[in-house]
């Protein structure tokens, strides 16, 4: 059986090329695994262009029928694309994929109040598992379709979790630009579940670092770490977000 990891990537780093080309590096030497991608920074700028507004609620974005229209251009766009593009030329065999081809079955979470925002109540594993089989790195744009047919955005944290806990994922890595959960005074080696909350209430952690520790809590893979490229080097850098019951090793 496969030893499987999900890693999920977004933030300012999708714009740097540098950085794309050692976050290839580093999957060559790892695989296999499945990438789970965001670009909410890509997406704010084509909204931008487009004339729509950016609208935030507490990190999430407020989603209409026509953001969500951008998300789906973006993400399985030039995002993907360049993530795709940077695996293949480092020797990586990536397939790009999105949770609207039925991978992803989503609801929405609150259409009164943020639109077509979704969260995923499965995923098809099928697919996946046969393309780590035959040797080749799923890339998944969490961009879904709701039971209406329409396009549904989905936080890449959230969608991550849900792939890492229905493909029995070994371990789930959230890869941002920081080392780790930090706390004024450095990374914290670990970070209970049940300590998240309390975390974000203090203003020790916020915005995607919340997003990621809220995540993170919930994933049902056997381990959890947020940091940057070192996860992909180090089995023991950046924080491990512990569940109860559930240890560092």
């Amino acid at each position: 059986m496969l030893t499987i990891r999900v890693v999920k990537i977004g933030g300012s780093e999708l714009d740097d090329p540098g950085w794309l080309a050692r976050f290839a590096s580093a999957v060559k030497a790892v695989e296999p695994l499945v990438v789970v991608h965001g670009g909410g920074r890509a997406i704010s700028r084509a909204l931008d262009a487009s004339g729509l507004p950016v609208h935030m609620r507490d990190g999430i974005r407020v989603t209409t029928p026509q953001v969500a229209t951008v998300v789906r251009q973006v993400l399985c766009g030039p995002v993907r694309t360049n993530i795709v593009g940077a695996l293949r030329a480092a020797g990586v065999d990536a397939v790009g994929l999105a949770g609207l081809d039925g991978l992803l079955e989503v609801d929405l979470v609150d259409p009164a109040a943020l639109g077509r925002v979704g969260t995923v109540t499965a995923v098809e594993t099928e697919e996946l598992h046969e393309l780590l089989a035959q040797g080749k790195t799923p890339v998944l744009a969490p961009v879904s379709r709701g039971a209406d047919g329409g396009i549904v955005n989905v936080n890449a944290d959230d969608a991550a979790s849900a792939v890492a806990g229905a493909m029995g994922a070994t371990e789930l890595l959230l890869i941002s630009d920081v080392p780790g959960v930090l706390d004024g005074s450095g990374v914290l080696s670990a970070v209970n579940g049940e300590d998240v909350d309390q975390l974000i209430r203090a203003g020790v952690v916020r915005d995607g670092m919340a997003a990621k520790l809220r995540a993170a809590g919930t994933a049902g893979a056997t381990r959890v770490r947020i940091g940057n490229l070192e996860l992909l080097r180090s089995v023991t850098a950046g924080t491990v977000v512990l569940r109860h019951g559930r240890s560092a090793a």
